[in-house]
């Protein structure tokens, strides 16, 4: 018989790894989710080619593109306004697939209406979350739900044949699987973020990424509206003295725009002004710049991660939902050769621990975005020619390193789909 797998979390791990097993031939696959729906929140991400491809691959890239920007180039920039670099991106860049710009809030939407198409319309449980978790002798997880409807809520035991902990940077799953972890550790960095709605002549048409070894701003169009504005979305970062514990992994507690755009004035490259997106904004959010220290381990039996709730990182490098993407892809994929779901979980976790452990180490080393430190520490007032900073071999091979580390080089990505199964494998 088909077994039973259960997804603990309706985000981008968890929809996509549901799509890829129903595209592999598993058909008893349900999804819970702990909020009460499927709602367009958060702002928007960059899906890098790698992630795109594996889209693509499960039907879904018309219908994301039409609600998307593709990203064509990304730019460094000094503080002072100086250009560091400009590099091609997706299909400029050689890529056989699109870097797309887009609400994550479009994404999830995506995910979620192809997931209820294919699988039915009760394979997303929404308000039932994971409260309890313990191993069976034999592997097979035994599950508490707790359940919410309007006033009255309940609880309920399940042992599904497979548990695929997707429930995030907070996931209960990982929880109950390692109870002396914590709290997600902070680097100092405090993060606001927001879409405003742009006229397109001042949105940009490019992805920038500026500052110094202080203060970031990420801002890039990501689609265009009925009437002509342009939604932009924009990231901030600078240091703070402390947050409070309960703000760590929530990334939806929403402040004025005027508690921090101050620190921003003045900032301007190549016809975006920073100041001028954020008093377009229609809200702004703020939340601290944590991640999760890498584990030794992912799988435990019948159960496994994915997702942030498995490698959270720091936003650096476009590879949070990207790397999802990928595990869902990935986890299939070994669920569709391996006969033993134990087995399965393991050759899963062979394969994307090791690489996504060290891509969060580079991360935390700021991945490409350390162009702008370096141009900073070495040449603080600006600079009339960037390679006499940092020079060109040296910019290609911070680029490159990262680019091989989350797999995502033109080589690797043109090569086609690793994950790619038979129908009805199992």
């Amino acid at each position: 018989m088909t077994p039973h797998v259960l997804i603990a979390g309706g985000g981008v791990a968890g929809l996509t790894a549901a799509l890829a097993l129903h595209a592999a031939g598993f058909a008893r696959v349900t999804v819970v989710e702990a909020a009460p729906g499927i709602r367009p929140l958060g702002a928007g991400l960059n899906l890098m080619p790698n992630a795109v491809r594996e889209l693509d691959a499960l039907g879904l890239l018309d219908e994301l593109e039409a609600d998307a920007v593709r990203t064509r180039e990304l730019r460094y920039y000094h503080r002072s306004g100086a250009l560091i670099s400009r590099e091609p991106r997706g299909l400029r860049a050689g890529y056989h697939w699109p870097q797309l710009s887009v609400h994550r809030g479009t994404l999830q939407r995506v995910l979620a209406d192809a997931v209820r198409r294919r699988l039915g319309p009760s394979a997303i449980v929404t308000g039932v979350r994971v409260t309890g978790l313990e191993q069976r002798p034999d592997g097979r997880p035994r599950l508490i739900l707790t359940h919410r409807e309007g006033a009255t809520g309940g609880r309920a035991s399940l042992e599904p044949d497979v548990l695929i902990g997707a429930d995030g940077i907070r996931s209960a799953v990982r929880a109950a699987l390692n109870p002396r972890e914590g709290e997600p550790p902070w680097n100092g960095m405090l993060v606001w973020r927001g879409v405003s709605r742009m006229d397109p002549g001042r949105a940009g048409t490019f992805m920038l990424i500026a500052g110094d070894d202080r203060h970031k701003a990420v801002v890039y169009p990501m689609a265009e509206r009925p009437g002509g504005d342009v939604l932009v979305n924009w990231a901030l970062a600078m240091p703070a003295d402390s947050i409070a514990p309960a703000a760590r992994g929530d990334w939806n507690r929403a402040v004025p725009v005027t508690d921090f755009l101050h620190h921003f004035e003045g900032w301007e490259f190549d016809g975006v002004s920073v100041p001028e997106v954020l008093r377009a904004a229609d809200a702004a959010y703020e939340y601290p710049m944590v991640d999760r220290d890498p584990l030794p381990r992912w799988s435990h039996g019948r159960t496994t991660l994915i997702g942030d709730a498995a490698h959270a990182m720091y936003p650096i490098g476009s590879n949070g939902a990207t790397q999802s993407i990928v595990d869902g892809r990935a986890l299939a994929h070994a669920m569709a050769r391996h006969a033993d779901p134990a087995d399965a979980l393991a050759a899963y976790e062979a394969e994307r621990r090791p690489a996504m452990t060290e891509l969060q180490r580079a991360n935390r080393r700021l991945g490409p975005e350390v162009v702008i430190n370096l141009a900073h520490q070495r040449a603080p007032g600006g600079f009339t020619d960037i390679d006499d900073v940092i020079p060109p071999a040296e910019r290609r091979e911070i680029a490159a390193r990262y680019a091989a580390t989350g797999a995502f080089d033109p080589e690797t990505v043109n090569a086609g789909s690793p994950y790619e199964v038979a129908v009805n494998a199992p």
